[in-house]
């Protein structure tokens, strides 16, 4: 026995002919599924465009991400066209948030580097606007400005991880970041590369010392004017900022090579988030590092079994050069942690990183891994990436692995067993954070 689908057309008070659009729908084959697109001609409309927004949640709702991710494909099928009106069924305003923050998302094209086929790309949509009957709400339009903060600077990620080493150097990352800062009242400093031997950060020199392009240490500050106290909330954000990664001496197959231009995306997703954080004025006290270098191959660049010292002085020896980001982000972990000291201790540490390909291989690519040194902290995280819409999955840091990173010449190695390489890589960042510190 056939069944008629049942499709929920949310127009608010356009008019549309559900009833019309319904039977079209079931002709075409439509299912709802998410990440369903159909475009169709509709009387009084240039394009009419529906979006599938797939099951509904446990508690009979749609839920935010549905919305945002509805929103995003329908977006992204309309490069090309200069303004559309989104309607999406919401529970609540954070939905109606939702749906803008998909829309803006996917409303993102990359061609500053193309030439002669710019002119062929279809630009995304110039102008979006959502469709309520909440639109006077004084919280809708806070909470719309939300939305395009978040999306601006998601944007500003997807510029640096997208941009090609030729123009994206640990230099020119500080420089545009800086410019950026700034003009968001933020404070910036840069370290350069004899500053960062003077003080001893041996693990960022020694990724970046094999490289034309000397290696930085970024550090971006926010605290909220005139609100800033004792029971202020104060966290540091560490992102790998690896600009390029050969892998250094032991050279990576040149197959896929060209991703390893985004082995500087942890660094962009922090330096960004803190510059989300100072626009929506946030009552949190935030330091964003971006440790920055190039790990090429040369006549300098660190050997496998060189030795090096981190920021803080504990010893590593080199046995993998390709296990390199780990190395940068010790020096700002250390740096992180001493910097929060002097001002009554941090309430948190997070460092986002490309950190190896085993996370890959165990999780995919579109799940992130969570490894932490605190249960509760790790649920306040893993909540707050539910409500935005991101996908992390909690992973063990087992003690019987820590032996595998002992060198019987330095305090420590690089690299460990090979069967569960996500989580050494991860109890090696934990040495350098102090267990009372959440990380």
């Amino acid at each position: 026995k056939s069944t008629k689908p049942k499709f929920e057309i949310e127009s608010g008070d356009m008019a549309i002919d559900r009833a019309g659009l319904v039977d079209a729908l079931v002709d075409m084959g439509a299912t709802g599924a998410a990440d369903e697109v159909i475009k169709l001609p509709a009387s009084g409309y240039k394009l009419l465009v529906l979006t599938g927004l797939g099951d509904k949640s446990s508690s009979g709702i749609y839920s935010h991400e549905s919305l945002r991710r509805a929103s995003g494909a329908a977006a992204r099928s309309l490069h090309g066209q200069v303004n559309a009106t989104f309607s999406l069924p919401y529970d609540s305003l954070e939905g109606i948030a939702a749906i803008a923050e998909g829309a803006l998302l996917g409303a993102y094209t990359f061609d500053e580097f193309r030439g002669s086929s710019k002119a062929e790309r279809k630009p995304a949509l110039k102008s979006i606007e959502i469709f309520t009957v909440k639109a006077k709400n004084k919280e809708v339009a806070a909470l719309l400005r939300r939305a395009e903060i978040i999306a601006e600077q998601t944007h500003l990620t997807r510029d640096l991880v997208n941009t090609p080493p030729s123009h994206l150097t640990p230099d020119s990352f500080a420089q545009r970041l800086k410019k950026i800062a700034l003009a968001s009242g933020l404070k910036v400093e840069i370290l350069n590369q004899t500053q960062l031997k003077a003080k001893g950060y041996g693990g960022i020199i020694g990724v970046g010392q094999g490289s034309a392009n000397p290696p930085r240490l970024l550090h971006i500050s926010y605290s909220p004017k005139g609100r800033t106290n004792k029971k202020t909330k104060r966290y540091a954000f560490v992102g790998k900022g690896i600009t390029f990664d050969t892998g250094g001496l032991a050279l990576k197959p040149a197959q896929g090579m060209e991703a390893m231009k985004s082995d500087m995306s942890g660094a962009a997703a922090v330096t960004a988030a803190v510059i989300a954080i100072a626009k929506l004025k946030l009552n949190v006290a935030i330091d964003a590092w971006a440790p920055l270098a190039e790990n090429m191959v040369s006549d300098k660049a660190t050997r496998p079994s060189d030795i090096i010292t981190i920021y803080g002085g504990k010893t590593v020896e080199v046995l993998n050069p390709d296990a390199e980001g780990r190395l940068i982000l010790a020096d700002a972990l250390v740096r992180a942690a001493e910097v929060g000291k002097k001002f009554g201790g941090l309430d948190g540490i997070v460092d986002v990183a490309t950190l190896t390909g085993a996370q890959v291989v165990a999780l995919g690519t579109r799940t992130s891994a969570v490894m932490t040194n605190n249960e509760k902290f790790r649920e306040v995280f893993l909540d707050a990436t539910k409500r935005s819409g991101e996908q992390f999955w909690p992973m063990p840091l087992p003690e019987e692995l820590r032996p595998s990173l002992d060198s019987p010449v330095a305090d420590l190695a690089n690299i460990g067993d090979r069967m569960g390489g996500m989580l050494v890589a991860g109890i090696f960042l934990k040495e350098f954070v102090s267990p009372e510190l959440p990380w």
